[in-house]
């Protein structure tokens, strides 16, 4: 919707310093697997790679209280460094409430 930030998704193809020092996850090996792998989505540049956090807090700062709130953040990996790792281009996706975290049944919530 910015045509600043727009201009900025094409960083990581177009501005980034190409030298094999790991300073953004497009210079990582996971990143070039993943262009290997599937060269459709690789080929346009603005496609958006976001990563996923997801951590579990207690909202009530006491512990005798059994309740947990997950909130799932999504990052923009095609921004600069200087941008993706900021608050306002934090993307809150979902927020997990209840009596106890998903743990390794986290995935049931991301099913389409």
């Amino acid at each position: 919707m910015s045509s600043k930030t727009a201009s900025h998704m094409k960083w990581h193809a177009e501005d980034r310093t190409k030298d094999d020092v790991l300073r953004h996850p497009a210079d990582s090996l996971v990143w070039k697997t993943l262009d290997e792998r599937y060269p459709n989505f690789a080929s346009y540049s603005r496609n958006v790679r976001l990563g996923l956090a997801a951590d579990g807090f207690n909202p009530f700062r006491t512990m005798s209280i059994a309740h947990s709130t997950w909130p799932v953040v999504l990052i923009p990996y095609n921004l600069p460094p200087w941008m993706c790792m900021k608050q306002p281009f934090f993307i809150l996706s979902t927020l997990i409430d209840g009596p106890k975290g998903p743990g390794n049944k986290i995935d049931v919530f991301f099913n389409l």
